[in-house]
């Protein structure tokens, strides 16, 4: 990790990881970490999974602190692709991208061109995809056909079954040869 972060400390709570230290606040913030809601400041559960993985945090669940296959288990209770959005998020940010929720269209990440956060808009809306997992092309086509009326990419990143993300980029391809206008997706992969 490349970016210099202070070990600092948080409480789990239903809404997230909640950072009560304004310097830390501050820090994180600036960084593309969390979001402030109510006058408090949390951090989701795969950006916690993230910095206690680089050990940039402590967190506490009641007294008691808690590590990562503790924080894991009580994320997968309110996520059931907890791991799948850590383990791509982990690898966006060791790429050097920030990496924000998703805004919509059944995406899970808004990622920022390198040195772009704050500066300009998200440039990829990410989807995060199990091997093996079962996707219906027809919404996701929708989904991609509005992302790029919108001028982003959509990058399907999938994790395989050894945990390695691979992104592809989703593009529509439309079929002029058939009567109806039917929509399919490609899928390039990209390094």
């Amino acid at each position: 990790m490349s970016e210099e972060i202070p070990v600092f400390s948080g409480k789990l709570t239903d809404e997230g990881v909640n950072v009560t230290d304004s310097v830390a606040w501050n820090t994180l913030d600036e960084r593309g970490y969390g979001d402030s809601k109510e006058g408090r400041f949390y951090i989701k559960d795969y950006e916690a999974m993230f910095l206690l993985y680089v050990g940039k945090l402590n967190i506490k669940k009641g007294k008691d602190l808690i590590n990562l296959n503790e924080l894991l288990k009580f994320s997968l209770n309110r996520d059931p692709d907890a791991w799948t959005k850590f383990l791509i998020y982990r690898d966006l940010r060791s790429r050097g991208y920030i990496a924000k929720e998703g805004f919509g269209f059944g995406a899970d990440f808004r990622v920022y061109e390198r040195g772009g956060y704050e500066k300009k808009r998200a440039k990829f809306v990410v989807f995060c995809i199990n091997e093996g997992i079962n996707v219906k092309v027809g919404e996701l086509s929708k989904n991609v056909r509005e992302i790029e009326t919108m001028g982003k990419n959509a990058i399907a990143a999938v994790v395989e079954r050894r945990g390695e993300v691979i992104y592809y980029k989703l593009t529509n391809m439309k079929f002029n040869e058939n009567k109806k206008q039917e929509t399919s997706l490609t899928l390039q992969e990209r390094k």
